[in-house]
């Protein structure tokens, strides 16, 4: 029998979504297999994020991105968890810079492809043996008997 640490969950995104826009990311990951979440704003339980592998946020504003991101690595519980800023594509280099620098892991404009997404996701995830996942096979179309 395996200890709870030896268990390995469904990957779990936190989405923070305050921008409200409706976003293709959250449904189409639900589709390769990831558990989502969805939300406006951060939970008030600090210790619900322990149920997620990867945040991803939506930043309207670059400016505000250094501190957000220094802001939800101080959290309790957050620990080394993936953190994924997505921004609007007009947004400068210089401002994505700070953002990974201030503790973004990526910074991806918010209509990039679903698979880039998670490609990076994935990426992340092998680095962070803490964080180990899986996903499940995709469910198979059922025939047409």
């Amino acid at each position: 029998m395996k200890s709870e640490s030896e268990v390995v969950k469904q990957c779990a995104v936190m989405f923070v979504n305050p921008v409200r826009d409706r976003t293709p990311h959250p449904e189409a990951m639900r589709a390769m297999g990831f558990v989502v979440h969805e939300i406006i704003e951060w939970p008030d339980d600090d210790a619900a994020i322990r149920e997620y592998h990867v945040v991803i946020v939506r930043v309207r504003e670059i400016e505000a991105a250094p501190m957000l991101a220094a802001r939800l690595r101080a959290k309790p519980h957050f620990g080394r968890r993936l953190l994924i800023a997505l921004v609007p594509s007009e947004t400068p280099q210089p401002g994505r810079r700070a953002a990974e620098a201030s503790g973004f892991d990526e910074v991806l404009n918010d209509r990039c492809d679903t698979r880039h997404l998670t490609t990076r996701i994935l990426r992340g995830l092998r680095t962070r043996a803490e964080l180990r996942c899986v996903l499940p096979p995709p469910e198979r179309g059922r025939s047409a008997a």
